[in-house]
């Protein structure tokens, strides 16, 4: 008994040990970031390089928020970002619950269709895009233009992962709600789009984060400074011949803290969505 306490106690030193490590070198790089967003011109280029700062520049914060409209930047990413999420999901979720709850012709052929539509890239349809929103006529005048592409893009992933989810959802709850008088789709809301919550939460995170960081589409699409995203818009710190590498080091943490904030929030919410189905069902 003493040797199996002890083995355990053993085990779980290690464990901690490798999850710190682990830490360690997942957050280098941020601490990295952070440190040189402290520094300025001579000390980003002092040799030999030190991470820590000798003067601290909080100002560079203050600074960056002066020098480009960082503010508007952000503010149009977030209606981007949410913007495409919800269309992706809103078309996914119906799209994947009737490949896996209807039967007709050609459904094995369009998930295949779906799957192999990932080895598109945005770079080889981009002037097919283009040609497309030019003649909708809402090329580089509304952010709807990122919404639909970013969407777009997104929805194929979304449709393959929220198919794995519904189909490990038996099929006799809908039935047992239906026979208590539910309709289809109150079934649906009622039942399964509780259960399949984990599969919603991850293409809600994958497609938010995509739509978020998705640089090609937008430098092709905006020339406007005021539709510019936030990965757009920071290569004002870029030059021909010089990098403002501390302005550009603030910009990438302060993009991070939405992206760190859903995280968070779906933390919270993912068991309390698991639980809500199942006292539905």
């Amino acid at each position: 008994m003493i040797d199996h306490s002890m083995n355990r106690k053993i085990l779980r030193v290690c464990l901690y040990i490798f999850i710190t490590i682990s830490s360690v070198f997942t957050l280098y790089p941020y601490f990295v970031m952070f440190f040189s967003s402290l520094k300025d011109l001579d000390q980003i280029f002092r040799m030999p390089p030190t991470i820590f700062p000798t003067t601290w520049k909080w100002d560079n914060y203050i600074t960056v928020w002066k020098a480009v409209p960082l503010a508007k930047f952000f503010l149009n990413t977030f209606i981007v970002s949410i913007g495409a999420t919800a269309l992706t999901i809103v078309c996914a979720v119906p799209a994947a619950y009737a490949l896996t709850r209807m039967e007709f012709k050609g459904r094995n052929l369009f998930m295949r269709l779906i799957v192999v539509s990932q080895m598109f890239t945005a770079v080889v349809l981009l002037i097919g895009i283009q040609r497309v929103l030019v003649s909708l006529g809402i090329n580089d005048k509304t952010l709807l233009s990122l919404i639909l592409v970013d969407g777009a893009f997104n929805q194929a992933f979304a449709v393959w992962i929220l198919r794995g989810t519904f189909v490990t959802i038996s099929r006799e709850l809908e039935q047992a709600a239906m026979i208590d008088g539910c309709g289809r789709f109150e079934a649906m809301r009622r039942i399964v789009l509780p259960l399949a919550a984990p599969g919603i939460v991850t293409a809600i995170i994958y497609t938010f984060i995509n739509a978020w960081n998705e640089y090609t589409v937008a430098l092709t699409i905006t020339s406007d400074v005021k539709k510019k995203v936030l990965t757009v818009g920071i290569e004002a710190f870029y030059g021909y011949t010089f990098v403002q590498w501390w302005y550009l080091f603030v910009v990438a943490l302060l993009a991070t803290i939405p992206v760190i904030i859903l995280f968070m929030y779906v933390e919270k919410n993912l068991v309390s969505g698991l639980t809500a189905g199942g006292v539905k069902g």
